[in-house]
């Protein structure tokens, strides 16, 4: 900090430091002679270096160490009886020694008034009389040792849970029971596991001693094992719990001896889930009893144990299984098998191992600086996984803004303050136990420098600059400290270097904040000198932050900048987790699930979703729901499922809840139980076997089974019913020689479900003997077949022994490489799949229960193999082709040689074959099928297939069936047309000829084509002119174009599945215009710049030229070139003579209005303005200004002249008349099309206008003009590509006022004839003039000819939505009617005189709308 005055309370607090540390150092002199260490503890106190100095002091001289201060004996986990005494240890080691007190479940406790809990003088807590009854337990809980040092901290131990023994109880007593000499017994005495260590037994009142044979289970009862006579007697157990001993009632074990009869097999004892701690000892008891004596074995996880082999495993009283010294590789499933060689049981249980925590990493002691951010690491490890939990000096530490638990246990604090100082400890916890270990924080001063590198525990933005400070001036405060970015979470700060930065101090920076009204500051550092910026990270949003920057030189830090506040974006909130989301089973079917509304979240909740997925599977599901509710239903029965719920705001889905599990209802099982079977036993018993029903069909947990069996005589039934787990049950008590049905079904607690089927079995006519293996059958039958024998028996001779079926054994010189056992009652069978001409052995055996009786042998040689001719099969009949796709198409056939149902059997497969039905093609395709039907893929389209199949079983086939046809489907054509050329019309320049192939792939019938063409290659698509083509016709011509233009030349087909692609863009520049006379033609001239496609032709598809192909293209030429002049000069002689005064007169006038423009071009190249433009409607848009002195003269490429705005109407327009004819496909010689015909197709037309508003001088002359537009006369023509009478008389007409440098382009829409009369438009601001130098008659007009009009009417003109002024539309008068006549005469399209009188009066009515429109 800057140098200046001491406050007045600062020097103040300075002299009392100063007082109180001579009177210390005084003090610890006086002791110094007994204790030499506080005497240099006195002279440092009494040092100058202990009193205030200018000079800082030496960093090592006032640095704190860490205080040893931890438990030397924690107090452990303890089990107690009622009446004793309890020493729970504690003993804790600290300079000077700490406080120790203790907390019961969290709440200390007051020793002091205590007359039964005292505290010893290690600090162990001792409970005199222990105090237990069912409803008074002052003395059970969990303690806590807590020591205290005032000048250090507080610490906490481990917890301890004091447990008390329950009062004597038995839940269960030992019961009389009766045993056979050599099996094992169980007497039970369940107690509290509390109490099981206090239990013992007697025998007749004499205390039972314990051995290999007798041992009490960990629940408390007894088993003895090998029983022998001297076990017999009565026994019961005692509880000796500190008080009068509890005796449970006395039972008779009665010793029986051997019968010799077998019995079935029970479990006296079985094992049950384990839960064990690493280390400890686990005992899986295991007492099963039956006649004769069942042998146990063991196996984890379906391997054997061997007790003998291993030091940890112990068989406890021959059958109970011990491990020792647990670990967590002893976890998994314990089977416990009982076999006595007729019956075999099995139980099985898990033993689960856990361990209590264990620290794999404690956390570390720490300095560190206040406003910096540490982190205290812990790492602990434990099963099930432990929880953390951290407590500073005694007290829990509650995560907030500045007390984090990181990466899962870490502590980090940020933004330390003083108080943070003090001893922390993490505690961890699980079901097992608990453990804690603790670390100290140091703050020291910030003139202190950390002893130490900063230890890892310290974050990186706490690498603080920790050199010692030297003497010099200190850097002031940073300049202009401002906030360069501001977001949700972070903010970046930059600054300039401070005003006084002495020459060659290398600056490091500190960015101190804090939260308004928060008085804990954090740090964050620059993390190189000199740099003047830093990014403050994991901000929280919407929250206003105090910034300060700190610059530090060697000598120090210096002053902070002023306080800077700024406030963090607010963020897009999403919803937080439903809470409460519940779920509880409403039917067999059906899960309801609930939740309540998110309390976080930016926004209301719009909706909610609902994932719902069956347990152990992956395929979640979801629902849309409106309400905090929802009842799922069609779930499967007795089935877990698992849901999770989103809520929904304007901001996108929230955070899901945790999943929540629960199990459908359960229901009665839907399917019977499996694999019935009955076993005769003898005369008056049968055992039933079964297994049950499918696991997905047992909605639930099976709890039984209802066995129902009657005589087969008889409509009445008898039922019994077994546990849930037994899958077999004797049937006694039944009638000799009687036949009875049986079936079973299988229970839930929700009934009973559906039964089997009858299965009927009949008992013996006597009890026949068992005791011994049935005789040898009294005959043996063999008759081989080719690959076969058919062996058959009759039974053995002596009927008084039991046969349960018959073993029958085969094979090639040896009857033990195949065994086959049937029935009893089966007195055949036959040996199936054997080889042809192979000697074969045959063993015949009955067997019983007892075994295999003596066998009955045979031998017999195979039939050879005869190999007939194989007669060929019917081929498959009624074969249809059922058309799918554009490529695939299903055959489908039938067999006659297949039962009615056409199910197939056996091996016989079916063979389709295809191909296109063009008789030059006879390659087939063929693929092979099992079914009665084929998909075939992969055709192609518009294409038309026959099929054919054949059937194929072993070495016969069909032959191949009828044929059946199918055309697939059209598609889309894939390829573009080729071969396209384009060259000019000879006679007509401004003609192109388009020729094209059809595309290679039409994938079906071309209806058409367009042509697209522009004389811009790279402009859009939408922007090309666009010429359709209706049917299958390969020409077509194109007219009007621009003389000496480059265009570009595009075609697709169309079908009647859509466009295909486009051809590539081929190139062509039409001829130069004519000579000056501007009449007549020339042979196209693509001038000197213009490449052809490809050399020798305009095809892009050309090819190099022969030298015969050259001498005959030089014919070719010269011929062209000599009729073209004789053409030329025929015309030009007959446009001569077609010249009347009349036209002389307004060419003369045109002159006059246009200067000193030349005029060129033909008369038939101008075509005056069809009348109906002018009420089209309008849209100029501007262009460039044009670089041409003669603004007038600008060219557009595409030409747009009265053609262009042709109203699509009635009229009998020869051009209308041939795009009329065009669009219906008619073949003629010229195919013509003008730009008239396609305005429809177009996106955009164009024409040139002045960009000036015309001046008030307007020429109106309204005359109307009939003629076709191929031979119609205009004089205001001044280039050689005419641009019509619409641009040129308004050009005409600016150019004489001087007007119009530059133009727009008017988009014309074409519309109704007269529809922009509806209203009439804005007249011009000025008078009108009429010039009586251009006649005025019009052909058809009522209208006088001298008739003036003093408004002009005007088109309606706008540029995309911008307001123009109007702009008056001038309307050349027509020539007289002789002339027009004359011309009419001359057009190149002839009318018929019916068909001109029918055009004429229906024009003429049009024109008296005009002129009563134009006139109001």
């Amino acid at each position: 900090m800057a140098a200046g005055p001491e406050p007045e309370p600062e020097r103040g607090a300075r002299s009392l430091v100063r007082a109180a540390s001579l009177w210390l150092g005084c003090l610890l002199l006086l002791l110094g002679r007994r204790h030499p260490a506080l005497a240099a503890a006195a002279a440092a106190a009494a040092s100058p270096a202990g009193r205030s100095s200018p000079q800082p002091p030496p960093p090592g001289a006032i640095v704190r160490t860490f205080t040893p201060f931890y438990f030397v004996v924690e107090p452990v986990d303890t089990l107690s009886v009622r009446g004793s005494s309890v020493i729970l240890n504690c003993s804790a080691y600290s300079e000077p020694s700490p406080k120790i007190e203790w907390k019961k479940d969290g709440t200390f406790l007051n020793l002091v008034s205590d007359d039964r809990r005292q505290l010893l003088s290690d600090g162990s807590l001792l409970i005199n009389s222990v105090v237990h009854s069912k409803h008074n337990k002052p003395d059970e809980g969990y303690y806590q040792c807590v020591a205290t040092v005032e000048s250090l901290g507080t610490i906490v131990s481990r917890t301890a849970k004091l447990t008390i023994a329950g009062l004597p109880r038995f839940a269960s007593q030992p019961e009389s029971s009766s045993v056979y000499a050599g099996n094992s017994a169980v007497l039970s005495c369940e107690v509290n596991t509390d109490l099981v260590p206090f239990v013992r037994w007697e025998q007749d009142r004499q205390p039972l001693v314990l051995d290999d044979r007798v041992m009490k289970l960990p629940n408390g009862a007894l088993v003895i094992s090998n029983v022998t006579e001297g076990d017999g007697g009565l026994y019961r157990c005692i509880i000796e719990s500190g008080g009068p001993p509890k005796y449970s009632e006395e039972a008779e074990l009665k010793v029986l001896p051997d019968p010799e009869i077998p019995s079935s097999l029970v479990f006296l004892s079985q094992p049950s889930p384990l839960i064990k701690v690493i280390g400890q000892s686990a005992i899986l008891p295991c007492v099963a009893s039956g006649v004769p004596t069942p042998v146990i074995r063991w196996t984890k996880n379906d391997e054997i144990l061997n007790p003998e082999s291993s030091e940890r495993l112990m068989l406890l009283a021959g059958s109970n299984l011990e491990v020792s010294d647990l670990t967590e590789e002893d976890a998994g499933t314990y089977a416990c098998i009982a076999d006595n060689g007729n019956e075999t049981i099995e139980a099985q249980a898990d033993l689960t191992v856990q361990a209590s925590p264990e620290f794999l990493k404690k956390p570390a002691n720490i300095y560190a600086h206040e406003s910096m951010d540490i982190v205290f690491e812990c790492e602990v490890t434990g099963k099930p996984t432990p929880t953390v939990k951290w407590v500073k000096n005694g007290d829990m530490v509650i995560p907030s803004d500045y007390f984090k638990i990181v990466k899962e246990h870490n502590l980090q604090v940020l933004g330390l303050v003083k108080s943070d100082e003090g001893f922390y400890q993490c505690i961890a916890e699980n079901d097992v136990g608990n453990s804690q270990a603790g670390a100290q924080l140091i703050i020291l001063d910030h003139d202190v420098a950390i002893p130490t590198l900063p230890p890892t525990s310290l974050t990186s933005a706490t690498t603080d600059h920790l050199a010692p400070a030297t003497a010099g001036p200190l850097p002031s405060a940073p300049r202009d400290v401002v906030a360069s970015l501001v977001s949700t979470r972070f903010i970046k700060l930059t600054w300039r270097t401070p005003a006084s930065d002495p020459p060659g101090d290398n600056l490091t920076y500190s960015v101190f904040y804090t939260k308004e009204g928060i008085n804990r500051e954090r740090i964050e550092n620059t993390s190189h000198p000199g740099e003047m910026q830093v990014t403050i990270q994991n901000l929280m949003p919407e929250t206003v932050y105090i910034f300060r920057v700190v610059a530090h030189n060697r000598h120090g830090s210096g002053e902070r900048s002023l306080p800077l506040r700024v406030e963090t974006q607010p963020e897009v909130q999403l919803p937080g987790p439903a809470p409460n989301i519940r779920a509880y089973a409403s039917s067999p079917t059906s899960i309801t699930v609930t939740w309540e509304t998110p309390l976080s979240g930016n926004g209301e909740i719009q909706n909610y979703k609902l994932y719902y997925m069956e347990k152990g599977t992956d395929n979640e599901q979801d629902v849309d729901v409106g309400s905090r509710s929802y009842t799922i239903n069609g779930l499967k029965k007795y089935t877990e499922y698992s849901f999770r719920v989103v809520a929904y705001n304007k901001h996108g889905p929230g955070v899901s809840t945790q999943d929540v599990v629960v199990r459908t209802l359960s229901d009665v099982p839907s399917a019977a139980p499996q694999n019935l079977s009955l076993e005769v036993r003898n005369s008056k018993s049968i055992v039933i076997h079964w297994q049950p029903p499918p696991a997905g069909a047992q909605n639930g947990q099976i709890t039984g089974y209802k066995i129902r069996y009657r005589k087969s005589s008889r409509k009445s039934d008898v039922t019994e019913s077994v546990g849930g787990t037994q899958l077999f049950q004797l049937i006694e008590g039944l009638d000799r020689g009687t036949e009875y049905n049986f079936r079973v079904a299988a229970l839930t607690v929700n009934g009973t479900g559906p039964a089997t089927d009858w299965m009927s079995a009949e008992t013996f006519e006597s009890d026949l003997d068992e005791t011994r293996v049935p005789e040898v059958p009294s005959s043996l039958h063999v008759r081989p077949l080719i690959t076969s024998i058919v062996v058959s028996w009759t039974p053995p001779e002596n009927q008084n022994i039991v046969v349960r079926g018959y073993a029958i054994g085969y094979g090639l010189g040896s009857p033990h490489a195949q065994t086959i056992r049937v029935d009893y009652k089966q007195r055949y069978y036959t040996i199936e799949n054997l080889d042809p001409s192979s000697h074969y052995v045959i063993t015949l055996k009955a067997f019983n229960n007892v075994g295999e009786g003596i066998p009955l042998y045979e031998s017999a040689v195979t039939r050879p193999h005869t190999v007939p001719d194989p007669t060929p099969m019917m081929p498959p009949v009624g074969v249809q082709a059922s058309i799918l796709s554009h490529d695939t198409i299903r055959i489908t056939w039938a067999d006659n040689s297949l039962p009615k149902h056409q199910k197939i059997t056996d091996s016989r497969y079916y063979t389709v074959r295809w191909k296109t039905n063009i008789p030059a093609n006879t390659k087939y395709k063929t693929a092979n099928a099992t079914t009665l039907s084929y998909l075939v893929t992969g055709l192609k389209p518009n294409t038309l297939y026959e099929f054919s199949v054949m059937v194929t079983k072993g070495r016969r086939s069909s032959t191949w069936s009828m044929t059946a046809h199918g055309t697939t489907f059209e598609l889309v054509p894939t390829s573009p047309p080729k071969d396209v050329t384009v060259v000019s019309k000879e006679g007509k320049p401004r003609t192109i000829i388009v020729n094209w192939q059809p595309p290679s792939e039409a994938n079906g019938k071309v209806t058409g084509y367009i042509i697209y063409y522009s004389t811009d290659v790279n402009a859009e698509i939408h922007d090309w002119v666009i010429e359709p083509v209706v049917g299958n016709r390969l020409t077509h011509q194109i007219q009007e174009l621009t003389l000496d233009t480059p265009y570009y030349f595009k075609i697709q087909a169309r079908n009647s599945k859509g466009m295909g692609p486009m051809s590539e863009a081929v190139q062509f520049r039409t001829p130069k215009a004519s000579g000056s006379s501007g009449k007549g033609s020339r042979p196209p001239d693509t001038g000197s710049d213009y490449k052809p496609p490809m050399s020798g032709s305009n095809s892009p598809h050309g090819s190099p030229t022969s030298p015969l192909d050259s001498n005959m293209l030089l014919v070719i030429i010269v011929s062209i070139g000599v009729l073209t002049i004789v053409v030329v000069v025929i015309i030009a002689v007959f446009c001569t003579r077609r010249t009347t005064s009349h036209q002389k007169k307004k060419r003369a006038a045109c002159k006059s209005v246009n200067g000193s423009h030349k005029y060129k071009g033909n008369s038939k190249d101008v075509k005056p303005p069809d009348l109906w433009i002018h009420h089209e409607r309008l849209e100029l848009k501007p262009i460039d200004k044009s670089p041409d002195p003669n603004p007038i003269m600008t060219d557009t490429p595409i030409p747009r002249n009265s053609q262009d705005i042709t109203p699509v109407d009635n009229s009998m327009d020869s051009n209308i008349h041939q795009r009329r004819n065009s669009y219906r496909g008619h073949e003629s010689e010229d195919s013509m099309s003008t730009l008239a015909g396609r305005r429809g197709m177009r996106p955009k037309m164009m024409m040139p206008f002045d960009s000036q508003p015309p001046q008030q001088s307007v020429r109106n002359t309204p005359s109307t003009d009939t003629l076709p537009a191929s031979s119609s006369q205009t004089c205001c023509t001044d280039h050689p590509d005419p641009e019509g009478a619409t641009s040129s008389s308004y050009l005409s007409s600016a150019q004489e006022e001087g007007s119009g440098p530059t133009l727009p382009t008017a988009h014309v829409r074409p519309s109704h004839p007269l529809k922009s009369f509806a209203v009439p438009a804005v007249p011009s601001p000025g008078p009108a003039t009429y010039d009586p130098a251009l006649p005025s008659t019009p052909l058809l007009s009522q209208q006088a000819p001298n008739h003036h009009l003093h408004s002009v009417k005007t088109a309606s003109i706008g540029t995309l939505g911008r307001s123009r002024p109007p702009m008056p539309v001038i309307v050349p008068s027509a020539p007289d009617v002789q002339e027009t006549t004359r011309m009419l005469d001359d057009s190149e399209s002839s009318y018929e005189p019916d068909e001109l009188t029918k055009e004429m009066a229906h024009l003429e009515g049009l024109m008296k709308d005009l002129n009563a429109i134009t006139t109001a």
